[in-house]
């Protein structure tokens, strides 16, 4: 869908007039492209006292190729760096009024045990952020919260989800801001989510905490895996993947390699094999709600079995809910929550799912801060956030993990019928101030689905643009 504000003042004289009337004018966001890099240009890193993490920094930027420079507060990056042979050098800030040249920020506060030690923390960010660039990436790491030896180094270790979420809004210009806690022996499992965030794959992911344990890290003994189609020999379920955030999810699947089976409703089966034709993929009809369709999702799947499933499909029967039928209640809960549990009971109980397998649904940013008008399409959403928590421990023993994209305002169809007024708020209400895309949604998932995001399950991650509401 298009986005006339966005385009007009990104254009020449669009551009001038926001500037002279002081409106606000979001950025064109920097989205993956395979024609172009992924990671280029300069890394600042920066740390707190006793940083923990600068080895998986130094792997990772070893991995990437980019070149670092160190801020003053990490000292120790240097020593590091130049025993591991990458190019770095010493961060010199932009000249004011020049265009920020840096990537990213990337600080290591794993150290700080104590609020008396958050100053570190002011000084990186008082020194770098003006000369970090359009759709520049922030990412602070840490420790968990509930991990940590002592309630002052809990209290400042949680500190950091204020700091975070506060540059998000705070920087603009396309640029994302995201925490990651990583535990105690995690520190080789944390390459692919650091890459996700650093990446323009998380063009439209800002102000969220993702956590990644330990027992999730890959097992030595586990399948190499190519990180540019990391996804190979991997088959993939997704749901409602007839259209709009569906289809992009099964095409960002398959571009990471992944052998696609798209399921969609009897009544668009001609949209579904038209998609799954041009992903040279696999369709399935069913109707997920009918009692039957799990055991015959279950029996289409047996032969070769899946390593992924993405709970895609949903819908929206919108009514304040003294207006709302019976009906309208009981669809949307079935559809959007019940056959989710109704399928993934089926796919598990037969060893369908692969042990090491991926579920992702796609939960809403409803369901965390609630819609007017939307009390059944909320609660299903909410449900969805309860399934993940509570199945996450119970799945750990086969190492299949368990996760949720929760979106904001998307551009698709449905949201081109909201009315002028709903849908620009929709737009305008979040740290980038336009909506985003469905390959947002879709590339969220490619990571949660990817080998190397074992320590992550039992999270939400929401695709919002950092939305001011419920964020």
């Amino acid at each position: 869908m298009n986005d006339s504000y966005l385009n007009f003042v990104n254009s020449p004289f669009g551009g001038g007039l926001v500037r002279s009337l002081g409106l606000p004018k979001p950025e064109v966001l920097r989205r993956y492209r395979a024609d172009r890099p992924e990671f280029d240009g300069l890394i600042a890193i920066g740390a707190g006292r006793e940083p923990r993490l600068l080895d998986a920094l130094a792997s990772l930027v070893a991995s990437v190729g980019m070149t670092s420079v160190a801020h003053d507060s990490a000292a120790l990056w240097v020593a590091l760096a130049n025993r591991r042979g990458l190019m770095t050098g010493r961060f010199e800030p932009a000249e004011a009024g020049s265009p920020g040249k840096l990537a990213a920020l990337l600080f290591d506060a794993s150290g700080i045990d104590d609020s008396s030690q958050l100053e570190p923390l002011h000084g990186f960010f008082h020194d770098t952020l003006r000369s970090l660039g359009k759709c520049g990436r922030i990412v602070v790491l840490g420790r968990p919260p509930e991990a940590c030896a002592s309630p002052r180094q809990w209290t400042a270790q949680r500190a950091l989800e204020g700091l975070v979420r506060s540059l998000g809004k705070e920087a603009r210009r396309g640029i994302t801001a995201n925490l990651v806690y990583i535990g105690q022996g995690a520190e080789g499992g944390a390459e692919a989510t650091l890459r996700f965030f650093l990446s323009p794959r998380s063009a439209y992911v800002s102000g969220q905490v993702v956590r990644i344990a330990a027992n999730g890290t890959i097992p030595h003994n586990a399948p190499a895996f190519d990180w540019r189609q990391p996804l190979a020999a991997r088959r993939a379920l997704v749901t409602g993947a007839a259209r709009g955030i569906g289809a992009a999810i099964a095409s960002v699947l398959a571009a990471e390699g992944a052998q696609v089976i798209g399921l969609d409703v009897p009544s668009a089966r001609d949209a579904l094999a038209a998609t799954m034709r041009q992903l040279n993929s696999s369709a399935l009809t069913f109707d997920i709600a009918a009692p039957e369709a799990p055991a015959q999702i279950a029996a289409a799947l047996d032969e070769l079995g899946v390593d992924i499933v993405v709970h895609n499909a949903g819908i929206t029967k919108d009514k304040t809910i003294a207006k709302m039928s019976d009906a309208a209640w009981q669809g949307v809960i079935d559809i959007n929550l019940s056959a989710q549990e109704r399928i993934d009971d089926a796919l598990l109980a037969g060893g369908i799912l692969r042990d090491g397998g991926r579920i992702v649904a796609v939960s809403s940013i409803s369901g965390i801060a609630g819609n007017p008008g939307q009390t059944n399409y909320a609660t299903s959403k909410a449900g969805v956030i309860g399934r993940i928590e509570s199945m996450a421990p119970h799945l750990r023993a086969r190492g299949i993990t368990i996760n949720a994209v929760a979106p904001g305002f998307i551009e698709t169809q449905m949201t081109a019928m909201l009315p002028f007024a709903i849908r620009e708020a929709g737009r305008r209400m979040n740290s980038m101030s336009q909506g985003g895309q469905p390959v947002d949604v879709a590339q969220t998932i490619a990571w949660l689905a990817h080998p190397g995001s074992a320590g992550v399950t039992g999270q939400v991650v929401r695709v919002c643009g950092q939305s001011l509401i419920g964020a």
